[in-house]
C-alpha cells in the first residue's frame, strides 16, 4: 500500500541507502504510526501508559508495514502487475534497483525487527501478543505473496481495516494497560478507515492495470467509479467513527476537533473524482496519510487530555 510517487534517487546505484529508503516507501509509514498514537493514548486514558511497550509498539508496526512493502514490491514485479506504464510510484524490483533477492532479504530483516519487537512485547503484556504479532506478519506476506494473495481476490480492504485500524489500536491500548477500552476500538475504526482509504486511492488509481494483472479488486471488478464511492465511504466511517464515540461520551467533548479534517478529506475525494491521472492520485495518497496522521494526532491529545 502506497502513499505517494516518488522518484528514484537521481545517481543512485542499487543497493544504495537511497534507494533503500524508497524501497520502504516512508510515507505509507503513517498508516503504521498513527494507530500506535492512538492506542497509547487510550492507554494513558485508562491509566496504564507504559513507555516500553509503547515504543516497541511503534517499531513493531513500523517494521511490519515496511517487511510489507518490501514482499509487495517484488510478489506485484513477479506476477506481472508492475509494469513501466503503471501510474503509481516507482518500485525498485520492477526498476531494476534493487534485485528480487535483494528486497526478499530485507523483508526478513524488517521482519526479525518486528519479531525482537514482540518478544519483548511478549514479556511485557503476555501471550496475545505473540498472536496478534503473528497474525499481523502473516497477514503483510499474505497481502500480495502466497498461494492466496489477498490484495487479489479483493479482501485487501478488511485486512487493512482490520490490521492497519482496530487490531493496531486496540493490540497497543492492551500491551500498556493489559485492557481495552471502548475508546481503542472506536480509534481503530477511525484510523482502519482513514488507511483502507488510502488503499481505495491506490486501486483506483490502478484499475485498470489491475485488471489485466487479474487483480480482483473493487474498481478493477465494477469500474473506476466504484472506486470513487467506496473512498467516499471510508473516508466518511472514519468521521463518523470519533463523531459517533463523542456522542456516546466515550471520548470527551475535545476529540471532536479532530472533525475538523472533514473538509480536506473532501477536497481530497473530489480531486480523485475529477482526475484520473496518476500525480493527482499520488498526492491524494500522500494527503489522505497526512490527515490520518494529523486526525489521530488530536484524537489522541483529546483523549489524553481527557
Amino acid at each position: 500500500m502506497s502513499l505517494a510517487g516518488a522518484a528514484a534517487p537521481r545517481g543512485a546505484a542499487p543497493g544504495a541507502v537511497a534507494v533503500w529508503v524508497l524501497a520502504a516507501r516512508p510515507k505509507t509509514l503513517p498508516a503504521a504510526a498513527a494507530p500506535v498514537l492512538v492506542g497509547t493514548a487510550c492507554a494513558v486514558a485508562a491509566g496504564g501508559f507504559r513507555l516500553g511497550p509503547a515504543l516497541a509498539a511503534l517499531v513493531g508496526a513500523l517494521a511490519i508495514q515496511v517487511g510489507t512493502n518490501l514482499v509487495n514490491d517484488v510478489a506485484d514485479f513477479r506476477r506481472g502487475t508492475d509494469r513501466e506504464d503503471r501510474l503509481g510510484p516507482m518500485r525498485v524490483t520492477q526498476a531494476g534497483l534493487l534485485t528480487p533477492t535483494q528486497v526478499q532479504w530485507g523483508a526478513v530483516v524488517a521482519f526479525a525487527v518486528a519479531t525482537a519487537a514482540g518478544l519483548y512485547l511478549w514479556w511485557a503484556a503476555g501471550w496475545p501478543v505473540v498472536v496478534i504479532g503473528l497474525a499481523a506478519m502473516a497477514a503483510g506476506v499474505a497481502y500480495t505473496a502466497g498461494p492466496f494473495p489477498l490484495a487479489y481476490h479483493g479482501l485487501g480492504e478488511p485486512f487493512v481495516l482490520l490490521f492497519f485500524g482496530l487490531v493496531a489500536v486496540a493490540g497497543t491500548a492492551w500491551v500498556q494497560a493489559l485492557t481495552v477500552p471502548a475508546s481503542a476500538w472506536w480509534g481503530g475504526l477511525s484510523c482502519g478507515a482513514f488507511a483502507t482509504a488510502i488503499l481505495v486511492i491506490n486501486n483506483t488509481r490502478d484499475w485498470a492495470g489491475d485488471r489485466r494483472a487479474g487483480r480482483r479488486t473493487l474498481p478493477a471488478r465494477l469500474g473506476r467509479r466504484a472506486g470513487v464511492v467506496e473512498l467516499g465511504c471510508f473516508l466518511a466511517l472514519a468521521h463518523l467513527a470519533t463523531a459517533g464515540a463523542v456522542a456516546a461520551g466515550v471520548y470527551p467533548p475535545w476529540a471532536a476537533l479532530a472533525l475538523a479534517t472533514a473538509l480536506p478529506a473532501g477536497v481530497v475525494w473530489r480531486s480523485v473524482a475529477r482526475s484520473e491521472d496518476g500525480p493527482t492520485a499520488n498526492r491524494a495518497l500522500a494527503r489522505t496519510g497526512q490527515l490520518l496522521l494529523v486526525h489521530s494526532a488530536v484524537l489522541a491529545a483529546a483523549l489524553m487530555a481527557g
